[in-house]
C-alpha cells in the first residue's frame, strides 16, 4: 500500500509533500514527544501526531517516514508546509483521533494486501 492509496479515502486530505505520495506504507506509529518518536518511528511507517511545526518534518525525514498524518483536524504551519514540499514528505490531515486513524489505516492495509 502507498500513501496515495490513503488519499482515495474521504477521511484524509493531503496538505503538503505531494511528490512523495508513491512511498510505501508498512505500519503506523503514534506519538507526540519528538525525542521519543525519533527513537521509535520506523522507516515507511505513517506517523500520526498532533504536532504541526517544522521540527516534525525534520523528524519524519530523519526516520524516513512514509508520511505524517495530523490527527484531530490539526493544520500545518506555513514553514512546515514549505519544508515538507521541499523534502517530498507527504503530510496528511484528518479530523479523526489518532486511535481511529490507526484502526482505519490497519484495515486499509489489510484490504490492499
Amino acid at each position: 500500500m502507498k500513501v496515495k492509496d490513503l488519499l482515495k479515502e474521504d477521511d484524509f486530505s493531503l496538505i503538503a509533500g505531494e511528490r512523495g505520495i508513491e512511498k510505501e506504507l508498512q505500519g503506523v506509529y503514534i506519538g507526540d514527544l519528538l525525542s521519543w518518536v525519533m527513537a521509535h518511528l520506523q522507516e515507511n511507517e505513517v506517523w500520526v501526531t498532533i504536532q504541526s511545526h517544522i521540527n516534525v518534518i525534520a523528524v519524519g525525514v530523519l526516520n524516513d517516514a512514509s508520511c505524517i498524518l495530523l490527527a484531530e483536524g490539526v493544520s500545518l504551519d506555513e514553514d512546515a508546509r514549505k519544508k515538507a514540499d521541499q523534502e517530498s514528505l507527504p503530510v496528511l490531515m484528518s479530523h479523526m483521533s489518532a486511535y481511529e486513524l490507526a484502526i482505519k489505516i490497519n484495515e486499509l492495509m489489510k484490504e490492499n494486501g
